[in-house]
């Protein structure tokens, strides 16, 4: 019983043991929990000084970082504004290019020509604008500036070669052609570059002979057929024809006015012996008619030879001349000489030249000693000239400026064929003479050009002249304006209007006289 009670207490002491570590358990254990709850309630709500110093800096960033992104953004916005500026010319050009409307794309491009020489792409745009509107010398300058960015650019070389093509540069043309097929093009572009070959070997062969033909008809007006003079002459008081007329006078002239018409051919073959010799022939026929007063007609055959030699911006000529002048039915007027000259490139709109003209007219008639001589008196000269001109061209070859400025000497070498001059030659003596041309051509239209010009002389002779007893002096002076219709490639219609006057010391030597003409040519080629 005792060992019973004693189990029974162990057991319920055991128990009560549990139970007491049981309860105690939870007790710690909410202690902790309760303590460790609020912790965690208070992390949630305010972080701890360490995540607070971490997370400023990053709000900062993002803060300073938004006006930045928004200016970036602006930046490149702006930057693609440019380049859309300036890439819609491009654009443009290419559509009109495509369009077939290669003058509009210059006229577009060509004022930014300038501010973006040098880019590839607008300069190979202008060049093919320029080419294609008939600017082929525009178009070689753009071409050149691609090339020396871009060597190996085949389409702006093949486009070169065109462009050379189109200015009668065969040479150079054919060099660049060659150029291309050497590295091995598609083969349509090889179909074109042959053709083109082709062509210049062509042209190149024309090239060595060259013949060519004129015929013109004219109808005209001439209002001082004779070139006589309307002023009273009065003879100098020591003259010895003085007292031998009336008043010591001679009375003014009757101008010899009318119509005219008149058959000019004329033509010249070429040959060309190697890239730089070439020599040369032509003749030219002239035949004036005066429907009425037919003593005053004329007729002249003028012929030529010669060589040339050129090379670089340099062009040589060397010319021998000569020909045969009739007037009056009667009297005739043999002429040789030499001409030499030179003409140097100063650019590709400037050329000036050098030359000298020797040459000798000798006069024959019908009898020797008829009172006509007196013109041979006149005719019968030796003369040196010499002179240099000068051509400017403008507006794309369609102006063009021109002058020349000369002097000469003229020596009297007739023949005794008078007793007023027992020593031969004229009463005047020697001719010293000087003058100037200056003129403009221009281009209207593709088929209308128009020339007009002036002239100056001055001439003072060596010897006193009985009439006046002093040495003669005079002035001479035209102006020439002429229109050039062109109808189609060879027929070619010419109105012109000639103004001159001469101005001398001895009044039987001054006229005014105007020419009006229309001429109708027909070339040959």
């Amino acid at each position: 019983m005792k060992l019973v009670r004693t189990a029974g207490w162990v057991s319920v002491g055991l128990v009560l043991a549990a139970g007491g570590a049981y309860a105690q358990e939870p007790a710690n254990g909410g202690k902790a929990v309760a303590k460790r709850a609020p912790a965690t309630a208070q992390q949630a709500v305010k972080p701890d000084a360490g995540a607070v110093q971490q997370t400023r800096p990053e709000a900062v960033s993002r803060t300073k970082a938004e006006p930045q992104t928004k200016q970036r953004a602006e930046t490149d916005a702006k930057k693609l504004a440019e380049i859309e500026a300036r890439e819609q010319p491009l654009r443009d050009a290419e559509a009109l290019l495509k369009a077939g409307k290669p003058a509009e794309a210059y006229a577009l491009l060509e004022p930014l020509d300038f501010e973006r020489s040098g880019e590839v792409r607008f300069d190979y745009l202008l060049g093919i604008s320029a080419l294609d509107s008939g600017k082929p010398d525009k178009a070689t300058l753009a071409f050149e500036r691609v090339l020396a960015v871009d060597p190996n650019f085949a389409g702006a070389r093949l486009d070169m070669a065109r462009a050379y093509y189109q200015l009668g540069d065969m040479p150079r043309a054919k060099a660049e052609f060659e150029a291309v097929l050497k590295r091995n093009p598609p083969e349509a572009a090889r179909v074109t570059i042959r053709k083109y070959l082709d062509a210049i070997t062509a042209h190149e062969a024309a090239k060595l002979t060259r013949i060519s033909g004129y015929v013109e008809g004219v109808l005209g007006y001439d209002s001082n057929i004779a070139n006589s003079s309307t002023q009273t002459f009065t003879f100098a008081p020591g003259s010895p024809w003085s007292g031998l007329f009336p008043g010591n006078l001679l009375p003014p002239a009757t101008k010899l006015t009318g119509g005219y018409e008149g058959v000019n051919a004329g033509a010249e073959v070429s040959h060309s012996l190697n890239d730089r010799w070439g020599v040369f022939a032509g003749a030219d026929f002239r035949q004036h008619g005066n429907m009425v007063q037919t003593i005053y007609d004329t007729m002249g055959v003028d012929g030529r030879a010669g060589v040339m030699y050129g090379e670089k911006e340099n062009v040589y000529r060397l010319t021998l001349t000569g020909g045969q002048f009739y007037s009056a039915n009667s009297m005739r007027r043999d002429s040789l000489g030499v001409s030499g000259e030179w003409q140097h490139m100063l650019s590709p709109t400037d050329q000036m030249s050098f030359f000298v003209q020797i040459g000798q007219n000798r006069s024959a008639g019908f009898p020797a000693t008829s009172p006509a001589t007196d013109a041979r008196i006149e005719g019968d000269t030796d003369q040196v000239v010499i002179g240099e001109g000068l051509v400017h061209i403008m507006d794309e070859g369609k102006q063009a400026l021109f002058g020349s400025i000369y002097v000469g000497e003229e020596k009297d070498v007739a023949p005794v064929i008078s007793p007023g001059l027992p020593n031969g030659g004229r009463t005047d003596g020697r001719k010293k003479f000087g003058g100037f041309r200056v003129g403009m051509q221009s281009s209207f239209t593709d088929y209308l050009d128009g020339v007009a010009s002036f002239g100056w002389q001055k001439a003072a002779y060596q010897h006193v002249n009985n009439l006046i007893m002093r040495s003669r002096n005079e002035k001479l002076y035209d102006l020439t304006i002429t229109a050039n219709w062109r109808v189609d490639e060879f027929w070619s219609i010419k109105p012109q209007i000639a103004l001159s006057q001469k101005k001398s010391n001895i009044s039987l030597y001054s006229f005014d006289r105007m020419d009006v003409s229309l001429t109708i040519r027909r070339d040959f080629r």
